[in-house]
């Protein structure tokens, strides 16, 4: 189960509860009873390796024309430029 910070509102203790994810029925405050806020912490983001920048902001690379689509008549149409 994973451990959570939470601080009153009304005398900013902070305390760690140790409870289900599921879980979010309100705790009153250990020191005075009162109503509390969960604490969220932010997390530390690393960009490890040379050139992260330069991968993530790269244009898309110029692909080669495709080629002609075959006839289905084998060439035998006109204006079809299988023919030509």
């Amino acid at each position: 189960m994973p451990a959570y910070d939470f601080r009153c509102t009304q005398c900013s203790t902070v305390f760690e509860v140790t409870r289900p994810a599921s879980d979010d029925s309100p705790l009153p405050c250990p020191e005075c009873g009162g109503p509390t806020k969960r604490v969220f912490h932010p997390v530390g983001v690393h960009f490890k390796g040379a050139g992260f920048y330069n991968t993530d902001s790269r244009k898309a690379p110029v692909s080669a024309p495709a080629p002609a689509p075959a006839c289905p008549s084998a060439g035998g149409c006109a204006g079809c430029p299988a023919a030509e």
